[in-house]
């Protein structure tokens, strides 16, 4: 029996809390438990708080980290649930990503009121994004389209888009899905020419290195193949010094015993792409991607990533 409430660390968002009981849902059916078993502790992070400015200036993806990392330290909760792309590729000494779910559809959604594609959209129409990478590729795509900063959670993306605020806006299709709100894509993007961001579509979950009761708690509903995806996609990342700063997408494919990844870094006016491709045994997967990182790194040049 339970004895103490299993305390799953979150943001506060729709979407974070969607992804909490998603974990607590699949933890209660393999260990027999109820929701009563377990607490969800909301914790508002830094990045939360700032939506006046592109995240790039205010000091990137750990913004959304810090202080439910800092609850895992101090033991205020057992583990966190995390939007995997939303992961720093370096984490504070003690802890790891100790489990993933299976990875959802990674593409990214197109959402408009007035047309169904991007390249529907007239000369001049205004698309909002906060991501750097996406804010690229449409520019690669539609160089004479008004591509915006739109910050905000899902909800306030789409509420500004239904007050005319943009023209068009692109989530990813994993968090909608999550919520409820497929029904919302207008279109969804081939990943050949929209890549999606290193992580996309997985949850992960955060916990202390060495704590054994967790990772036998979390060990049934871990997935091994997203594991390995995530492995060398963060792999890949690191090596490509990666953050809210710069445009950088990548996948991964899991074929049998085997593993494929492509990626890429772009200009942020999208004027300029270089791509990597590589494969190799899933077993060798963090490997992989690091190779594939300083591979891409170099191809690139070494002021590629400042411009």
């Amino acid at each position: 029996m339970q004895t103490k409430p299993i305390r799953i660390g979150t943001r506060g968002s729709a979407l974070a809390l969607a992804q909490a009981y998603e974990t607590r849902a699949r933890l209660a059916k393999a260990h027999g438990l109820t929701d009563d078993d377990f607490e969800i502790v909301v914790i508002k992070t830094t990045g939360d708080q700032i939506q006046d400015r592109p995240l790039s200036e205010a000091g990137g993806k750990g913004l959304f980290t810090k202080e439910i990392e800092e609850a895992l330290l101090d033991k205020s909760i057992d583990l966190a649930v995390h939007s995997s792309k939303d992961m720093p590729t370096v984490l504070p000494d003690g802890l790891g990503m100790t489990a993933y779910l299976p990875r959802e559809d990674v593409r990214d959604a197109f959402i408009s009121p007035k047309v169904e594609k991007l390249t529907d959209l007239p000369q001049g129409a205004v698309v909002g994004s906060s991501s750097l990478r996406r804010q690229a590729q449409i520019k690669r795509l539609r160089p004479d389209l008004d591509v915006v900063m739109y910050r905000g959670n899902l909800q306030t993306r789409l509420r500004k888009l239904g007050e005319g605020v943009v023209d068009a806006t692109f989530l990813a299709y994993a968090g909608l899905r999550r919520l409820g709100q497929g029904d919302l894509v207008t279109s969804l993007m081939d990943v050949e020419h929209f890549l999606p961001a290193v992580g996309q579509g997985a949850i992960g979950i955060e916990a202390r290195l060495g704590d054994e009761e967790t990772a036998r708690i979390l060990a049934p509903i871990h997935h091994a193949e997203t594991e390995s995806r995530l492995l060398l996609e963060r792999a890949y990342l690191a090596e490509m010094d990666g953050s809210c700063r710069t445009p950088i997408a990548g996948l991964s494919h899991v074929e049998g015993d085997r593993i494929r990844f492509r990626g890429e870094v772009i200009k942020p006016d999208g004027s300029q792409t270089h791509t990597v491709e590589g494969e190799g045994l899933l077993s060798d997967a963090e490997e992989i991607g690091r190779e594939l990182g300083k591979e891409l790194k170099a191809k690139s040049g070494p002021n590629f990533l400042e411009l």
